[in-house]
């Protein structure tokens, strides 16, 4: 493979804080790198060097061996509110469309009008201030995307994108050729994108081939052997000083060199590696032990609002201990839910049925907006407890920290502590892994898994919920929500398998005809539901053929303006249409389970 990017002598310090000093690697054409680092040892800051948006303190080198166009991805996308998606993409691509000729011009259109379709953003025509935060990022990626770039470098690309756009995001990224650097906190993502691993810690780089599992196991190896070498290097010390307080008198002349190497033994032989591990001693336990047997109630509950159903008719008992998963689409209702369970009808929405709360319940609520802190207060002013502090992975020399030095991903931890501090007796996560590393991940799963009260998580990270949940509640739209029991990659595989097993068993009634015996479950539909599939398995089969058929148009090239933008508007219908039918042809498929 050849080289696409030399660094070397690379430093970033903030005030006294060094991030990283002197760094350097190679990356190669193909590569397709995760880094991964503790929050605040300057992940962004060594994307921003490498993107061109920030400079090394200590000047170093960022050399291209070719000429590679680059695309970042940061964390926040800068946009105009005013102004319509489409517009804002192409106004933000301008340094790849400059210079094109009309032909190539329209190419690149019709690229990006294929991608906000496949991110699910219609015809580009809504205005950017309409978008939700997993709208905006789609926008973003759409951006991205449709340079084609060489080079893409992303920051947490899964950031408040739902699970379908992660998943179409990652089959794109590991069928393509281009060469990537992330940084991500999503596992699965890393595993099925990525092969290989760059880890940042004390100021070295350390670079894994393969995936995230052989990460895991190389880096224990790596510590395993560093930490092997150190109490080697402190038998030679011990041995060193006795010499040292043996024979004073000879610490001149030519034994001096033994009295430099004793110096430098006696350094090495302080440092070793441990695995940063969570231990919140019995927090996971208390507050849970005043938790009744009534948690939260829902009966018949329904809720409307400027129009669009978010709830139609959901009854549910919540239980001690439970540990249930909320997914589904952007804007199907998880957070409005969520927050109806906690805090009623604010809003003003139509709302019937009931939610009763039991009287000892006390909540502990991660919201996704949630953080609220005075800046200039240091770390332990904000949470004046350093036994706490030090088990939730900040050292003493952080407490006189001013919180707004602070990463983000540090804040995102110091605001769960101050949640889990209280003791609540029910945990409401919604969206905790984003901001937050790997390492922090993996240590507050640990936290939760132990965790004696009700959980419930909104939570697009696949490897989070399925380490996490006993069932899920899967929003579909329109108001309607689905218990699997189950994690998540169950829930998948059981939608994938049951989609196959209805169309073949479909197919088998159609080859056999009318006038044959029919399954029992088609036997306990009615004949108006009987006619009603019979119809959305036709009409299902059409707009996939229609779907394939514009797919292909807008693929080849050849269609004008206007002709682009009907298909481009069309296929956005129709994906809708087809999902909308095929939620109903599952709904009377289920009717005779």
């Amino acid at each position: 493979m050849a080289s696409y990017l030399e660094i070397s002598n690379i430093s970033k310090s903030y005030g006294p804080k060094v991030l990283f000093e002197n760094i350097g690697f190679n990356i190669n054409e193909g590569d397709k790198i995760a880094l991964i680092a503790p929050n605040g040892t300057g992940k962004t800051s060594l994307m921003k060097i490498l993107a061109g948006k920030d400079k090394s303190d200590s000047g170093g080198r960022i050399m291209f061996l070719r000429d590679v166009r680059i695309a970042f991805l940061e964390q926040e996308y800068d946009f105009d509110p005013e102004k319509e998606i489409f517009r804002q993409v192409m106004d933000g691509s301008r340094q790849y469309t400059e210079g094109l000729d009309l032909e190539h011009l329209w190419e690149y259109e019709r690229r990006v009008k294929e991608f906000l379709t496949d991110f699910k953003l219609g015809d580009g025509s809504r205005k950017m201030k309409e978008l939700s935060g997993g709208e905006v990022k789609r926008v973003a990626l759409t951006q991205m995307l449709a340079s084609e770039a060489d080079f893409f470098i992303m920051d947490e690309p899964t950031n408040h994108l739902d699970i379908d756009a992660i998943e179409y995001l990652e089959s794109f990224l590991s069928r393509s050729r281009c060469t990537l650097f992330m940084v991500t906190h999503d596992r699965y993502f890393l595993d099925r994108v990525c092969n290989t691993v760059m880890e940042m810690e004390r100021g070295n780089i350390y670079i894994y081939k393969g995936n995230y599992q052989n990460f895991l196991e190389k880096r224990e190896e790596r510590i395993a052997n560093w930490n092997a070498e150190t109490d080697k290097v402190r038998n030679i010390l011990r041995r060193e000083l006795e010499w040292i307080h043996a024979t004073p008198c000879a610490r001149t002349g030519k034994a001096k060199y033994r009295i430099d190497a004793f110096h430098e033994l006696k350094e090495r032989a302080g440092q070793s590696i441990q695995s940063r591990q969570l231990d919140l001693g019995d927090m996971s336990d208390r507050g849970a032990r005043r938790l009744g047997t009534k948690i939260i109630d829902c009966t018949d509950l329904s809720f409307h609002y400027d129009g669009n159903c978010y709830l139609d008719h959901f009854s549910y008992k919540f239980q001690r201990g439970e540990k249930v998963g909320i997914v589904g689409a952007n804007g199907a209702g998880k957070t409005t839910f969520i927050n109806l369970l906690l805090e009623g009808n604010r809003w003003g929405g139509e709302m019937s049925g009931s939610i009763e709360r039991g009287e000892s319940l006390k909540i502990g609520y991660y919201r996704q907006e949630g953080m609220v802190f005075d800046e200039d207060q240091t770390v332990l002013e904000t949470v004046n407890d350093s036994y706490l502090l030090g088990r939730f992975l900040f050292p003493h020399d952080m407490y006189n920290s001013k919180v707004g030095s602070l990463s983000g991903g540090e804040k995102r931890r110091l605001y769960l502590l101050t949640i889990l501090r209280e003791q609540p007796n029910m945990l409401v996560l919604d969206e905790p892994t984003n901001d937050l590393d790997i390492v922090t991940l993996n240590v507050l799963e640990e936290y939760l898994k132990e965790f004696k009260g009700s959980l419930i998580i909104v939570s697009h990270d696949r490897h989070f919920l399925d380490r996490l949940v006993d069932h899920l509640f899967v929003f579909c739209g329109n108001g309607v929500v689905k218990d699997f029991i189950g994690n998540y990659s169950e829930y998948r595989s059981f939608i994938k398998d049951y989609r196959k097993e209805q169309a073949a068993a479909a197919k088998e009634l159609s080859v056999r005809g009318e006038g044959k015996t029919k399954t029992e479950k088609v036997r306990r539909l009615s004949w108006k539901e009987q006619r009603e599939m019979e119809s959305l398995e036709a009409e299902i089969e059409a707009l996939n053929a229609e779907k394939a058929s514009l797919e292909e148009s807008l693929s080849s090239g050849t269609l004008g303006t206007e002709e682009l933008m009907k298909a481009s508007e069309r296929i956005g219908e129709v994906i809708k249409l087809c999902d909308e039918k095929e939620m109903r042809w599952l709904e009377l498929s289920e009717i005779g389970q």
